[in-house]
C-alpha cells in the first residue's frame, strides 16, 4: 500500500491570543491523509530509529505502520489484541496496551510478546487503553471497559475488577500497583516535560485530570480538574504536550484542543473526520499525527513536540 495523495486544509480556530502568539496557528496549510481503510484507528507512535509510525486499526484487529522513508503503508501485526495505545520504553521497545487481551505487552528486539500485566490483586484487567513510560522505566496504563462491554473493539466480557482505574507497573518487581481511581473512563495519559505531574482524560466524565507524582514511590495526589470539556466540542480521548508546555487533547468530533499551561482553551486543530489520538513525531518531532475514525493524517506544525524519553 502507498500513501494516499489527498489533503485536506488544516483548519485553526483561535480561542485565546495565546494561540497565535505562541505560533500553535503556524505551519502546514494542508494536512496529508498518510492512509485510510480502517473501522476505528487510534494509538499512533512515531518510532525514531525506524522512522516509522504504527498505529492500532482496533475493531479489525491489526497494527499497521507507515514508512516515513517511503510512504508505503503495511501490516504491522494481527492478530493485535485489539490493540490501542503504543508508546516506546527506555529501551526503544514497543509496549502496546491491548483491550481483547486485556494486557500490557512489550514486543522484544527480537519480536516476542512479553506480557507485562494482564492482572491486578489476581483479578483480570477490564481493557488496558493507553500506555506511558516514566524515565524511572515504570510502566503506567489507563484500564477502562471500553473493550468488554461489546465484541465491536474487544470481547464482551463482566468486570472482574468492578472499576475503571489506572495503574502503575513497577520496573523491578513487575507489581501492578492502582494508582488513581474514582473515574467514568480513564482514557488518555502524558506525564509533565518535567515528570513531576500525570494528566489522564476522563471521556464519560469530560474533564482531564491533573496529579502529582511522588518520586519516591510512584504513587499520585489526590489530583484535581485541570480542563473540562465545553458543551458540544467533544469528548475527550489521548492527550500529548508540546515542548512549550502545552497540552494538545483528541476531543473526538470537536478535533483537537490546545490549553495552555494554566487550563486555558487557546484554539483548536479542526478535522475532516472525529479524532481519537495525536502524536508528536518525525525527525525534528515536529509532525503531528493525527488517527482519526478511519484515516491517519500528518502536517508539520511550527511546535515542537515534548522531548522523547530518553533511550539508554
Amino acid at each position: 500500500m502507498t500513501m494516499s495523495s489527498t489533503t485536506h486544509p488544516v483548519v485553526y480556530e483561535i480561542l485565546d491570543e495565546r494561540f497565535r502568539a505562541g505560533r500553535c496557528a503556524n505551519g502546514d496549510d494542508f494536512m496529508q491523509v498518510l492512509w485510510t481503510g480502517g473501522r476505528w484507528v487510534e494509538g499512533p507512535v512515531y518510532v525514531p530509529a525506524w522512522r516509522q509510525l504504527i498505529w492500532s486499526d482496533i475493531p479489525n484487529d491489526r497494527m499497521m505502520r507507515w514508512d516515513e522513508t517511503t510512504g508505503t503503508v503495511g501490516v504491522f501485526r494481527t492478530a493485535a489484541g485489539h490493540s490501542n495505545g503504543n508508546t516506546l520504553d527506555r529501551e526503544g521497545r514497543l509496549i502496546s496496551a491491548e483491550q481483547g487481551g486485556r494486557r500490557v505487552t512489550r514486543t522484544e528486539h527480537d519480536g516476542r510478546i512479553t506480557v507485562l500485566a494482564d492482572r491486578w490483586q489476581g483479578r483480570r484487567l477490564n481493557s488496558p487503553n493507553d500506555v506511558v513510560v516514566h524515565s524511572d522505566g515504570s510502566v503506567w496504563f489507563s484500564d477502562p471497559d471500553f473493550g468488554i462491554t461489546s465484541d465491536y473493539e474487544g470481547h464482551r466480557a463482566e468486570s472482574e475488577i468492578g472499576a475503571n482505574n489506572v495503574y502503575r507497573i513497577d520496573p523491578g518487581t513487575g507489581e501492578v500497583r492502582l494508582v488513581a481511581d474514582g473515574f467514568g473512563a480513564p482514557n488518555g495519559l502524558v506525564f509533565s516535560p518535567d515528570e513531576r505531574e500525570l494528566y489522564v482524560s476522563d471521556t464519560r466524565n469530560g474533564v482531564i485530570r491533573v496529579f502529582e507524582v511522588r518520586a519516591e514511590d510512584g504513587t499520585l495526589s489526590d489530583g484535581k480538574v485541570f480542563a473540562e470539556m465545553k458543551e458540544g466540542l467533544g469528548r475527550f480521548d489521548n492527550i500529548r504536550f508540546d515542548d512549550g508546555g502545552r497540552l494538545w487533547a483528541a476531543a473526538m468530533h470537536g478535533g483537537v484542543h490546545c490549553y495552555d499551561p494554566d487550563g486555558t482553551l487557546l484554539g483548536r486543530v479542526l478535522m475532516p473526520e472525529p479524532v481519537a489520538n495525536v502524536a508528536f513525531g518525525g525527525p525534528k518531532n515536529n509532525i503531528m499525527f493525527l488517527t482519526a475514525s478511519t484515516s491517519v493524517y500528518s502536517f508539520m506544525t511550527a511546535v515542537t513536540g515534548a522531548p522523547r524519553i530518553r533511550v539508554r
